[in-house]
């Protein structure tokens, strides 16, 4: 491939994360790592081998970039709040990634994809680990005839809230609302107060204190798989992995009940888990999404238009991915039997 992926912050925590995991899985895949702080872009770049670096500006509508190579993507991992990354990649027709949205600010970038649905495919990735989580539960689906019941409960460690611009989005995201979204009976719905708050199982059975939020994964688990009742919650906490006295680690509880393909009832609760946090699995996220959006594996180059992660990854390709970065699956002690 002749052009870069542009990845604006990539010298951040997640953005040198997933420049790491393309570059190994395509050792000729040009990039830029693109930032504010050009010496800092430079030595990821150089760790990197066969990228560039470069400063980014993201209040101009040419990002501040000097047209002379061109690119192939365009990567937002940081938020991309004036849009000009997403119109910087409209204009030339190269696919773009966005994780940083949440479900409640979504809004001007859906109304931008619509003003200009045939100019390039947009994946919107602002999901839990760019929609790792999704692809982990859809993939546990696959035993059931119906699903009826979807609830992912997540800890994310107060130590492991990623850089600057993550805890900024977090910051961001949790002002913009205390309510939650779920799906209930079929309908989606706002829960605020005392019907948010619920409780969080950690790996080791540590309760946390919990909060149904509102996010992406909701709707996308939602109609993609039919269930009617879907809700999503996490903890900020100690985890597991820093309780054993080791670095904060990542843990999400996938609990699924519904009934197998003759009909009968089946119920699953697994724990997923990874001893390094969220920073691995975010960037395999993402590198999912970039990988796709190219055609680099799995067909041709996605088409314009609005895309979501669970519309274009298989959900076995990404447990194959995640397998080799060191995420694991553990049944959840004390849950009740399958069937």
């Amino acid at each position: 491939m002749e052009h870069s992926v542009l990845i604006m912050g990539g010298s951040g925590q997640a953005g040198a994360a997933t420049a790491a995991l393309l570059r190994r899985w395509h050792p000729e895949l040009p990039l830029t790592i693109a930032g504010r702080d050009l010496g800092r872009a430079r030595r990821v770049a150089g760790e990197l081998g066969g990228a560039t670096a470069a400063t980014i500006d993201l209040r101009r509508g040419d990002l501040g970039l000097q047209e002379t190579g061109g690119h192939s993507a365009v990567v937002a991992s940081v938020r991309d709040n004036h849009l000009n990354g997403l119109r910087y990649a409209q204009d030339r027709g190269l696919p773009y990634v966005s994780i940083s949205s949440g479900l409640v600010d979504i809004g001007p970038e859906v109304v931008a994809a619509g003003l200009r649905a045939g100019a390039a495919p947009i994946l919107l990735a602002s999901h839990w680990y760019a929609g790792l989580v999704v692809l982990a539960v859809l993939g546990l689906a696959g035993e059931f005839g119906r699903l009826d019941t979807i609830e992912v409960s997540g800890v994310l460690d107060e130590q492991d809230s990623g850089g600057p611009a993550a805890v900024a989005d977090l910051e961001r995201l949790l002002a913009a609302t205390s309510a939650g979204h779920v799906r209930r009976d079929g309908v989606f719905h706002w829960v605020s107060g005392p019907d948010a708050e619920v409780e969080v199982t950690g790996v080791d059975g540590a309760v946390l204190p919990g909060q149904i939020v509102p996010i992406l994964d909701v709707p996308s688990l939602a109609l993609a798989t039919g269930a009617p009742n879907v809700r999503f919650a996490f903890a900020i906490g100690e985890s597991a992995g820093r309780r054993r006295g080791g670095p904060p680690s990542t843990e999400v509880r996938i609990d699924l009940e519904g009934v197998d393909r003759a009909g009968a009832p089946l119920r699953t609760s697994r724990h997923l888990l990874h001893p390094e946090g969220q920073r691995p699995l975010t960037a395999l996220g993402v590198a999912l999404g970039v990988e796709r959006l190219l055609g680099l594996r799995g067909g041709a180059p996605v088409p314009p238009g609005l895309h979501t992660p669970e519309a274009l990854i298989d959900p076995a390709y990404a447990a194959e991915r995640m397998a080799e970065i060191g995420v694991t699956f553990a049944d959840v002690a004390g849950a009740p039997p399958a069937r």
